[in-house]
């Protein structure tokens, strides 16, 4: 039988990225001759990326941003960012021992994220956990992104998965949305990037601490979408 799999978002679920989005923002915005944003304030923005950021800050500036413009700042935004990875991001608290419970307890691991590819593997290399996954699939893995549910379900078939014994963990309504269209269970945490809570989105479950993501968890909430028991 296929061992069951459990897929993570990237940025605001496994690992706080904020910090070093945010401070290519601010790099961006000094580009374009602007002041930079209030960080606490801007957090929520974050998981929606880098194009929508900076075009978030300017009408928060009551600027105009034209087409060419936007993309070169975004081009500069992007160079910023990668150039500094890992920079300041870090694993969420309790993620390593999660982890640690769930390769214990033979569950395959995999990322899919609306992040680009070689960023994710960049910035996941760099904080020594690719030896984790077994499938990492980022926005231009495949021709479509959540919220479409097939870059899930490819990212479970990448891995060696089933998707009738898929757990999804996220932070945000993309990550709820493609979960339920595909048909699989999703937690969401709270403490992730989103302007809205997640309680609005209506996940399968919702922890505050990947302490909460237990083992006992994930499979009621597996035997629960599909009817089946995971060993």
């Amino acid at each position: 039988m296929t061992r069951p799999i459990i897929v993570f978002d990237l940025d605001g679920t496994l690992i706080d990225t904020a910090p070093d989005l945010l401070d290519s923002l601010n790099h961006t915005l000094a580009a374009g001759q602007l002041p930079a944003v209030d960080e606490t304030g801007f957090r929520r923005f974050v998981g929606h990326g880098g194009r929508v950021m900076i075009e978030r800050a300017y009408t928060a500036q009551r600027k105009t941003l034209v087409a060419d413009e936007h993309d070169r700042l975004f081009g500069i935004f992007l160079d910023h960012y990668t150039l500094n990875i890992p920079g300041r991001s870090q694993p969420y608290p309790g993620v390593l021992e999660a982890i640690a419970r769930f390769e214990q307890a033979d569950y395959a691991l995999a990322v899919c994220t609306n992040k680009y590819e070689a960023n994710s593997l960049q910035l996941i290399e760099a904080l020594g956990l690719t030896k984790h996954f077994t499938a990492i699939a980022g926005q231009d893995t495949f021709p479509f992104r959540k919220p479409d549910p097939r870059h899930l379900t490819r990212t479970i078939e990448l891995a060696g998965g089933d998707p009738t014994r898929a757990l999804m963990v996220g932070d945000s309504q993309t990550d709820i949305d493609t979960a339920k269209a595909a048909g699989i269970p999703v937690v969401a945490v709270d403490f992730g990037y989103t302007d809205r809570h997640v309680r609005e989105f209506e996940p399968s479950a919702i922890i505050s601490h990947f302490d909460e993501l237990t083992l006992d968890l994930a499979a009621r909430l597996i035997e629960s979408a599909n009817g089946k028991k995971v060993s």
